[in-house]
């Protein structure tokens, strides 16, 4: 149950990211070949801080409605379920907000007159940045299972 939710959060991750995240402008140089119009163009780092963001939603939620749903009342191995899922979370994020509009990217790669203006697909940079939704994820049950425990008071 936790996988195919985490699953189902994922992909809808990667169609957020897909939509809000910036492509660089591309002009196309010759035949199945584009050069970036602006060679210091923020567009690549500002779609791998989109991701980031998104990821640390993602991992917030999964870590928040997993503590509470599965890993109070099945314990460890809930947990591990919930960690693992945040996992394929993250990888099906990247996966559907790759492929989001490569093949429109293909294509105007291979139709596209020299000269012509289109935007680049997109891609995660910065890898580690998958490390995000099950770290946090972790953090989140963490903190829920130890951090609101009161100590045993003595009877002295």
């Amino acid at each position: 149950m936790a996988l195919a939710g985490s699953a189902i959060l994922g992909v809808a991750a990667g169609l957020i990211w897909a939509a809000v995240a910036p492509r660089a402008l591309l002009q196309e140089v010759g035949h199945g070949e584009a050069q970036l119009v602006n060679a210091e163009s923020t567009a690549y780092i500002l779609a791998d801080a989109w991701f980031c963001l998104i990821a640390v939603l993602g991992g917030t939620i999964t870590g928040i409605v997993g503590y509470r749903l599965l890993v109070r009342r099945a314990g460890w191995t809930a947990a591990a379920g919930l960690v693992l899922g945040a996992v394929a979370a993250a990888l099906l994020a990247l996966w559907t907000g790759e492929n989001m509009g490569l093949g429109t990217y293909n294509h105007l790669l291979a139709v596209s007159p020299d000269g012509a203006f289109f935007r680049s697909s997109l891609a995660l940079g910065a890898k580690s940045a998958l490390a995000l939704w099950p770290g946090l994820t972790s953090v989140v049950v963490l903190l829920a299972e130890y951090g609101g425990r009161r100590p045993a008071l003595s009877v002295d």
